[in-house]
């Protein structure tokens, strides 16, 4: 059965968030002698400076949508034993960023048709298109209305995995005509209209054969006016076509036994000398206090209002008045990143605030602390959760989305979870939930390693997910 993954982002190629993971490491984790699984993103500037010598030219494509007329090149490049298919086009992807320009909507309308065009110059035409977010969820439509004559394409089924709802790609309606080459009937009908927009997401929504997205739960939540962002009732509408897979972690990357960005590498068979040595190192470096005994907390994030950064900081100056240690990475809302700057202005050698990035420094924070906050407004799936377990670091959360599916909270009476959660968004209960946890680290530490031993031994790999994506795969070509 052949896949084709159609993504704007994939590692090792490109990453500004979760979906570059996903579409990395879910091909490599479906069954090879099943699936033969494609990747089709777009050439960008960075991409062809670091890769360019080692692909392989393969065809040359005419784009012709609307007022799109364009030329691309397609490349191949094999990583990992996956085949990655790119195309290039310096008109709209020869730049040093992936989004956030004036022009998105004619780039990723230019994407999506010259993904069509490929497959006809090629003869390629896959089995399913699985599409990831709101930049390739008009393919369906389009093989659907517009590539509908040619019968390859016609058959081909679709997949759209909505891995955050809040980004949908809300355009004028002459995106429509202009960029993607529609006839104004299917705007007229409503199929490609949404509150007299365009909205690239709705119309994935509504022509993919099937949805998903990225945990059990989310999928629940989008389909209520509180998380829907104004398409719960599309949403609702195809429910029986609707499905929760949380995703995994590629479980090669984030291994504490082979990590070579952490300062000792460790397993389950020697974790408490490992974590010791890397908390340790990690205080040093980052400039706090070496105190192996002192409970050291986290939050790897961007500081904005989806991660709950605001309910952090309602809640710090009490979590402060208590023996602890506060380290803090990522970037997002200047308030934020201000507040966090004073509090480490105020509170040196026991908190301390990275602006920015750093994938080493993240990794050593993996390794090196002892809790990781995640008090999430709202969260598809989440990530550093899971990298968190991997490495013997227990998640606090908020129970939402993939945070709630993926962390089972401590159950004293039958020695089982794999961290704390707590229900409500506020920093009040958020602070009560962290004063328990800040009890079990110092008054129960045998309840602690207990704690640490069922996270780490907690199956974060896309192996689950990836059988649960086959098995819609085979339904999907039922359909």
């Amino acid at each position: 059965m052949k896949v084709l993954f159609v993504s704007f982002e994939s590692l090792p190629f490109v990453k500004t968030g979760g979906l570059a993971d996903v579409v990395y490491a879910l091909p490599k984790a479906l069954d090879n002698k099943e699936f033969e699984v494609r990747v089709v993103m777009p050439m960008f500037k960075s991409i062809k400076e670091q890769y360019y010598d080692g692909m392989k030219f393969l065809d040359h494509i005419y784009v012709r949508s609307g007022f799109i007329n364009e030329e691309a090149d397609i490349y191949s490049y094999i990583n990992e034993g996956i085949e990655y298919l790119f195309i290039d086009n310096d008109t709209y992807f020869n730049r040093d960023g992936v989004y956030g320009y004036a022009d998105d909507a004619a780039r990723f309308s230019f994407f999506n048709v010259a993904v069509l065009e490929m497959m006809i110059k090629l003869d390629y035409y896959p089995d399913i298109c699985h599409e990831h977010d709101y930049h390739t969820a008009v393919l369906p439509a389009l093989c659907k209305i517009r590539y509908n004559q040619i019968e390859k394409i016609r058959r081909i089924k679709h997949i759209l995995t909505i891995h955050n709802l809040a980004y949908q790609g809300e355009y004028d309606k002459q995106v429509l005509f202009d960029y993607l080459g529609f006839d104004y009937h299917y705007y007229e009908n409503g199929d490609l209209r949404f509150n007299d927009y365009c909205n690239f997401m709705k119309i994935g929504i509504v022509y993919a054969d099937f949805v998903t997205t990225v945990s059990k739960t989310y999928a629940e939540e989008i389909q209520t006016p509180e998380l829907g962002c104004k398409l719960d009732v599309i949403l609702k509408y195809r429910h029986d076509d609707l499905y929760g897979i949380v995703n995994g972690i590629d479980c090669d990357s984030f291994n504490p036994a082979t990590d070579p960005s952490i300062f000792k590498n460790y397993s389950l068979r020697n974790y408490i000398a490992g974590k010791r040595e890397n908390k340790r190192s990690l205080q040093y470096r980052l400039g706090l206090e070496e105190r192996p005994d002192v409970l050291l907390i986290g939050m790897v994030s961007r500081l904005t209002f989806q991660k709950g950064a605001d309910i952090f900081l309602g809640a710090i100056q009490d979590i402060l008045h208590q023996d602890v240690q506060v380290a803090v990475l990522g970037t997002g809302e200047s308030k934020h990143e201000y507040s966090f700057k004073m509090l480490e202005n105020e509170n040196k050698s026991r908190f301390v605030y990275y602006c920015g990035y750093n994938e080493a420094l993240a990794h050593a924070m993996y390794a090196g602390l002892d809790l990781l906050v995640m008090p999430s407004l709202f969260e598809p799936c989440g990530i550093s959760q899971l990298i968190a377990m991997r490495y013997g670091t227990l998640p606090l959360v908020r129970e939402t989305g993939g945070l709630k599916d993926t962390v089972e909270p401590l159950n004293e009476y039958t020695n089982t979870g794999n961290g704390f959660s707590f229900r409500e968004y506020s920093s009040h209960d958020f602070l009560n939930i962290f004063n328990y946890a800040y009890t079990q680290y110092y008054e129960y530490p045998e309840r602690w390693k207990m704690l640490i031993k069922n996270a780490m031994r907690y199956d974060v790999s896309f192996a689950k997910s990836a059988r649960e994506y086959e098995e819609l795969y085979r339904k999907v070509m039922d359909k």
